[in-house]
């Protein structure tokens, strides 16, 4: 099983990456693959090579740092490409937003991010509080001990949600066939 880190920061080792690196490494030790993608760039290209990660990954987890109380223009940027083009390869799949900041917007943040995953019928994994770190440089985060300790849980806590899933197609469990899209001729408001 793999799961697919897309960094949605400019930067890539900064603050975010740092906190994706501390859940890969909660990954890998309850015997999960992680890839960690740099997805501040939201070049064409780089969105396709995320959509072909994406396809054969079995979960997802999006980071972005606070810029002016909300998520990187960038990662929205991504993320949009990413759900059009990719879109059905994100069905059902586990996935989980991580925020990282200096003081504030983390749950703007979570907010924003959590609602590609939702649209898309994916279970969303929470940690022991709200999924989010906080520094100003990855030096910062890696003094913030609730903050790793929530990435760490949040890491323990998508790799026993995989397992289950994995446990629950061994015995013959398969997930809802999607349903088609109503499309209306009237706004709704």
């Amino acid at each position: 099983m793999k799961v697919l880190l897309l960094n949605g920061s400019p930067r890539k080792a900064g603050c975010t990456f740092t906190a994706l690196s501390t859940v890969a490494e909660a990954l890998k030790e309850n015997g999960i693959e992680t890839e960690i993608f740099q997805a501040g760039n939201p070049d064409k290209e780089l969105v396709k090579e995320a959509a072909l990660k994406l396809k054969e990954a079995d979960g997802i987890i999006v980071g972005s740092p606070v810029y002016w109380a909300s998520p990187t223009g960038q990662i929205i940027e991504f993320m949009d490409k990413l759900c059009s083009l990719a879109g059905k390869d994100m069905l059902y799949k586990p996935a989980a937003a991580v925020a990282s900041a200096r003081r504030a917007g983390t749950t703007a943040t979570l907010d924003v991010l959590t609602k590609y995953f939702a649209f898309h019928q994916m279970p969303i994994i929470s940690s022991n509080y709200w999924n989010m770190v906080h520094g100003n440089t990855p030096e910062e985060v890696k003094q913030d001990e609730e903050g790793l300790q929530i990435m760490r849980v949040l890491g323990k806590n998508m790799a026993w949600t995989l397992k289950c899933i994995e446990a629950g197609k061994k015995a013959g469990i398969e997930a809802p066939k999607p349903e088609e899209k109503i499309k209306t001729n009237f706004i709704r408001g």
